[in-house]
């Protein structure tokens, strides 16, 4: 293999320019100067697209632009000691050394490896400082080939893992200084991951490896980059107090780390705050209200290969999702805003106004033509007010109707987003705005969200002349995305899809009496299937959507189905935690449960997600048995809702406030009962009887207690 540096490659305080364009186009020339890439400009290019997306300062005064490129005919380490400093985005200033990583576009697995091994050496302050120190292009291709030359006889176990009690081979004991209580025990994950996946990805695990070390605190990180992934073991996961994810895209197999409390950033965050991000990890993990990992309880405990592609169903499902998380924002605020419309004004407020020739609806035309000075007359209506209520209800229906309209090109342009990247979103949003004027609805803006993603896709991986390149991603891929998957909706899918819409509408509308209470039921099953998961996602957006149009009780009943539903999982956790059976809980599955009464009442269904996650065989079917009652009741019984969130603090967007809450409080009595009955049958007592008060004492101790049958294994009781 040839050597990856040499001493064309070598600039030493040489002035090559005052900003990074200008370095990276220097140092580009030097590469292609050497006979290593097809030419200079193609290699600046591709560098300075992938400094688009993140900066490559770091602190210290280091700068590591990077990519791979097809331009590179040989891996290569272009190296530039700068005089004057250049300021590459770091948050401690300049930098005074510069290393170009140009990877060949396919490369191989050896050279990446030796290409994330000089990355990994960035990070240890005596090569820097040899770097800083070397007096001849000689000595610093020396230096770096010493990094990245692997040794013969490699002796210690992988960096990755970290801790006072696996660390080994250390020569004198570290005085027990400062392990603090709160760290003794602890057992965080973590995952790294870059879009390049050769430099950010390994320097992040390995400062988050460092820190821990320092901290006393055991860390175990998996990296996925280029030349290969270090997946973590499945037990090790299941026995972690935390999960941190420093990365820049997407973390493969998300799935096994469901519930874990999280803590999340960019690998630059993690690079330049590894310290701050791991006490982040400890502080969530003993926050009952912290932040924790979405997805299904327990999914993933056998993960595949990390090398392996995922399949064609979890990439849809992926991208669907991805869409529906943004949209869930423009849902929640506007139908909020329209709730709050109808509270102070009153339902007709959507109507049409007469006195427009039918132009306008009350509420819009009390917003544009009178004010806080000028405030509506009577308008003589049943059940529909004037003056300053009438006047604030139809600024908040205005609002919340303008947030609705973005909800369908949201859904196609994330999806677009999330198959694509930034080139998808602009023909993705415009393809939802055109399904929503076809009448094509959301049924429109998910066809059209793929269609425009994998448009976009396409077009950005043309092979363009260079002088092209800067025009592709503003120009030519916004243009020709949106020309296609605009054009094919409102040809081609269109007309079908708007009237199997029509057709769904009907159909809904048209459920009475058994096929209601078999629908309720079907509703609650699914949302308490997988708690904030992609079953429970796609039982919302089944209700939101339909709010948009909701001029007909059908999608008024669903929208009520699913969110009282949805209020049952944490609530029944929290009836058997704190009334039902303390005692078969951990104290910290009591703390969650005390909150979990307000997690339930606002409608935030992954407030049971702990308790599944340690018991996903008990719990999961005790709650949808809960939530199937709760749908069933409130299906059957025609009741309705008009606001897409916000659990029994939108009572008055409720057609029936004190059914529906009592529909609630029935299905979380069933599904604590079944948990409690569940978790009594051939199990002992978390804590036993004549332990109760010491366990209480000892809930406060900092010292790790040993987790109960209903813990994670291997997680402390806090």
């Amino acid at each position: 293999m040839s050597a990856l540096i040499t001493t064309e490659l070598v600039a030493l305080d040489a002035d090559l320019g005052h900003d990074k364009d200008a370095v990276v186009r220097r140092l580009a020339g030097l590469v292609a100067a050497s006979g290593r890439a097809t030419g200079a400009d193609d290699l600046h290019a591709d560098a300075m697209a992938r400094e688009a997306k993140a900066a490559t300062g770091l602190p210290g005064g280091i700068a590591i632009p990077h990519c791979r490129s097809a331009a590179v005919t040989q891996a290569s380490l272009a190296f530039a000691r700068l005089d004057p400093k250049v300021d590459f985005g770091a948050p401690d200033g300049p930098a005074d050394l510069a290393f170009l990583i140009a990877a060949p576009e396919h490369g191989d697995a050896d050279h990446l490896t030796l290409l994330t091994a000089l990355a990994r050496a960035l990070v240890r302050p005596e090569f820097v400082a040899s770097l800083r120190a070397a007096g001849s292009a000689d000595e610093i291709v020396a230096l770096v080939q010493d990094v990245v030359s692997p040794p013969e006889a490699p002796a210690a176990p992988a960096p990755q893992t970290t801790g006072g009690a696996t660390a080994a081979g250390a020569t004198a004991p570290t005085p027990a200084a400062e392990p603090a209580p709160t760290t003794a025990g602890r057992s965080i994950v973590a995952v790294s991951a870059c879009p390049t996946g050769i430099a950010h990805t390994y320097m992040a695990a390995d400062k988050l490896t460092a820190a821990a070390k320092e901290m006393g605190v055991e860390l175990h990180v998996e990296t996925q980059g280029s030349s290969g992934s270090t997946p973590l073991d499945p037990s090790v996961i299941s026995q972690a107090t935390a999960v941190i994810f420093a990365v820049d895209v997407g973390v493969k197999d998300r799935d096994r780390f469901a519930g874990k409390p999280l803590v999340q950033s960019g690998t630059k965050r993690a690079m330049n705050e590894p310290e701050v991000m791991i006490r982040e990890a400890l502080a969530v993990a003993d926050d009952p209200n912290g932040r924790r990992v979405p997805g299904t309880a327990g999914a993933g405990a056998a993960p595949a290969a990390s090398g392996d592609r995922p399949s064609t169903g979890s990439e849809i499902r992926r991208w669907l999702l991805t869409g529906v998380s943004y949209m869930i924002p423009f849902v929640a605020a506007g139908g909020l805003l329209i709730a709050l419309g109808f509270l102070f004004a009153g339902y007709p407020i959507v109507n049409t106004d007469p006195t427009t020739d039918g132009a306008q609806s009350y509420a819009l035309n009390w917003a544009l033509n009178n004010n806080f000075f000028d405030l509506p007359g009577d308008p003589g209506v049943d059940y529909l007010r004037g003056g300053l209520l009438g006047y604030l209800g139809a600024l908040f229906t205005v609002l919340g109707q303008a947030a609705f309209g973005f909800l369908v090109p949201a859904l196609a342009g994330y999806i677009a987003y999330a198959i694509a990247d930034r080139p998808g979103i602009v023909p993705g949003f415009v393809v939802g705005a055109v399904s929503l004027t076809v009448g094509a609805g959301f049924l429109g803006g998910l066809v059209g969200g793929i269609i425009a993603g994998f448009a976009a896709l396409w077009i950005s991986r043309w092979k363009l002349p260079t002088f092209a390149r800067g025009l592709q991603p503003v120009v030519i891929i916004p243009l020709l995305a949106t020309l296609i998957s605009s054009g094919i909706m409102v040809v081609l899918l269109g007309r079908p899809l708007a009237a199997a819409l029509e057709g769904l509408g009907d159909f809904l509308n048209g459920l009475t009496g058994t096929s209601a209470v078999l629908l309720g039921v079907i509703l609650g099953l699914m949302m308490c299937f997988d708690l904030g998961g992609p079953v429970n996602k796609a039982a919302y957006v089944f209700a939101t959507t339909g709010l948009t149009a909701a001029a007909t009780s059908g999608p008024l009943v669903i929208m009520a189905t699913v969110m009282a539903a949805g209020m049952v999982p944490p609530l029944a956790m929290a009836l058997s935690s704190t009334l039902l059976r303390p005692r078969l809980y951990t104290p910290a599955e009591r703390d969650n449960g005390k909150a979990a009464w307000l997690l339930g009442a606002s409608f935030i269904s992954e407030g049971a997600i702990p308790f599944a996650a340690a018991d996903p065989l008990r719990v999961i079917p005790s709650m949808m048995l809960g939530g199937a009652t709760t749908g069933a009741i409130v299906a059957g019984l025609g009741l309705e809702l008009r606001a897409p969130h916000g659990g029994v603090f939108v009572f008055f967007a409720m057609s029936n406030a004190v059914l529906f809450i009592l529909a609630v409080l029935i299905g979380a009595a069933v599904g604590g009962v079944a948990v409690t009955l569940a978790k009594s049958i051939g199990r002992k007592p978390a804590v036993p009887a004549e332990d109760a008060d010491l366990t209480t004492d000892l809930a406060d101790d900092p010292r790790p207690a040993t987790a109960g049958p209903g813990a994670p294994a291997g997680r402390p009781a806090h």
